[in-house]
C-alpha cells in the first residue's frame, strides 16, 4: 500500500510538473509563412525563445524562430502536443520534419519553401565567366570552397584528406576572410536550390544551418565551379568557349602547377598549350596538408612574376591564401583538367582517365600508370611525400 502512494503521488506530481512546461504546438499557417511551424505559449516563453511573431492560428502562442533554443527536454516531455513526432533532434539543431523524408532524401519534399534554403539563396555569387574574368582583369588570386572543404570545417574528413582541427580551423578563417585581391569563392548551388542536383540538396539539408552561420550575406563570392565546366550534358558550343575564356587566365605566362603527384594537370592535352613556361611542384596524393610547411616553403622559392596553379584539394584552399598574401598570383584552379578530360572524350559520366587521378571516378584513384615522357619529368621542380 505504501508503496501504491509513493507511485500515486509521484505521478501527479510529474503531471503537474509538465503543466507549467511551455506549451507547444504545430502550425501549418506559420510554417507556410516561412517559419518552423513551431509555435510556443506566449505566457512560458521569452524573447531568446522566440521571433514574438505572432501566431496567425492562435493568438496566446507565438512563432519560434528559426533556430529556436527551446529546451530539448521540454520538447520531449511535453508528450501531449507530441512535437517531438515532428522533430529532428541532432547535435543541438532542430529541423521540422516537413522538410525531412524518412527514406533518407532530406530536404527533397519541401525546400522551395524552408526557411533556410530561402536565405541560402540570397548569397551573393558570381557566374563562373564573372569570376574567370575578374581573375583576368584584376590579376586576382582565388581560394575556392567546395563539398569537400565543408566537410573538413564541420569536422569530417575526406576520400583523400583526412580530418584535421588546425585544418578545420584554417578553412574557417579563410572562409570568413577579406583580403585585397581574393576572391573567396563558393558553389553557386547554395543557392539555386530549385535546380539542384538530389547531391547537392541532401548536403544542404544536412548543414544548412551550419552554413548559413558561415556566410556574410552581403560580401560578393566568386563561383566555385569555374574549374567544373562540363556537366555531361553541357552545350559543347558553349563549354568550348568558356575553356578559351579560362586558357586566357595563364596565356603566355610562366607557370608552375603545385598539384598531387599523379594529378599531372594538362599533360597529354591543350589545356595548357598557351602558357609560356611549365613547372612542377609534385605533392602527396593522398592527406597533403600533412606536409603543408615543406610545400609553402618550397612555393617560397618560386619567382613572383610567375603565376601558380594549384591542384591540391582542399590544401589548395589554404595554400592560395597564403601565397597571395607573400605577394603571389595564386589560382586553386581544381579540377579543371578532369573537366577538360572528359569534355574531350564527350564523357556521359564520371569517368577514369589513363595516368591521371581522378578521385571521383570509380577506379580512378588506383592502378595509375607511370608515364614515360621525358619533356614532363623536365618541368618537375621537387617531389615532395608524406613522411
Amino acid at each position: 500500500m505504501l508503496l501504491q502512494n509513493k507511485i500515486f503521488w509521484t505521478i501527479n506530481i510529474l503531471e503537474f510538473l509538465i503543466l507549467l512546461l511551455p506549451k507547444f504546438v504545430l502550425c501549418d499557417k506559420c510554417y507556410s509563412n516561412s517559419n518552423t511551424g513551431i509555435c510556443i505559449e506566449k505566457s512560458k516563453c521569452n524573447n531568446s525563445t522566440t521571433d514574438n511573431v505572432k501566431c496567425p492560428g492562435n493568438n496566446n502562442f507565438v512563432c519560434c524562430v528559426l533556430e529556436t533554443t527551446a529546451n530539448k527536454n521540454n520538447i520531449i516531455r511535453n508528450t501531449r502536443h507530441r512535437v517531438i513526432n515532428y522533430l529532428n533532434v541532432k547535435k543541438n539543431k532542430r529541423y521540422c520534419k516537413k522538410c525531412l523524408n524518412l527514406k533518407g532524401k532530406k530536404g527533397l519534399d519541401c525546400y522551395n519553401r524552408c526557411p533556410a534554403f530561402n536565405i541560402l539563396s540570397s548569397l551573393n555569387i558570381l557566374s563562373s565567366e564573372e569570376t574567370v574574368d575578374d581573375i583576368i582583369n584584376n590579376k586576382k588570386s582565388i581560394s575556392r570552397f567546395g563539398d569537400g572543404e565543408f566537410d573538413l570545417i564541420f569536422g569530417k574528413g575526406i576520400g583523400f584528406q583526412k580530418f584535421d582541427k588546425n585544418m578545420s580551423k584554417r578553412l574557417t578563417d579563410i572562409l570568413r576572410s577579406n583580403k585585397e585581391g581574393l576572391i573567396i569563392a563558393i558553389p553557386i548551388t547554395l543557392k539555386t536550390v530549385k535546380t539542384n542536383n538530389n547531391f547537392w540538396k541532401n548536403f544542404i539539408s544536412k548543414y544548412q544551418y551550419k552554413l548559413i552561420n558561415l556566410f556574410n550575406f552581403n560580401k560578393i563570392y566568386g563561383n566555385a565551379g569555374i574549374s567544373r565546366f562540363y556537366n555531361f550534358n553541357s552545350n559543347g558550343n558553349f563549354v568550348l568557349n568558356y575553356i578559351n575564356k579560362l586558357k586566357l587566365v595563364w596565356n603566355k605566362k610562366d607557370v608552375v602547377i603545385i598539384e598531387g603527384e599523379k594529378s599531372r594537370f594538362g599533360f597529354n592535352n591543350d589545356l595548357l598549350n598557351n602558357t609560356k613556361t611549365i613547372q612542377r611542384i609534385l605533392c602527396p596524393v593522398k592527406n597533403a596538408y600533412n606536409v603543408y610547411e615543406k610545400i609553402y616553403n618550397e612555393a617560397l622559392k618560386i619567382n613572383k612574376d610567375k603565376l601558380i596553379l594549384i591542384a591540391l584539394g582542399p590544401t589548395a584552399t589554404i595554400l592560395a591564401y597564403d601565397l597571395h598574401n607573400v605577394g603571389y598570383q595564386a589560382i586553386d584552379i581544381g579540377h579543371a583538367d578532369i573537366s577538360y578530360e572528359w569534355f574531350l572524350r564527350n564523357a556521359t559520366h564520371k569517368i577514369k582517365i589513363d595516368n591521371k587521378y581522378v578521385n571521383e571516378a570509380y577506379g580512378g584513384g588506383t592502378n595509375i600508370e607511370d608515364i614515360t615522357d621525358k619533356s614532363y619529368y623536365d618541368q618537375i621542380l621537387v617531389k615532395i611525400l608524406n613522411e
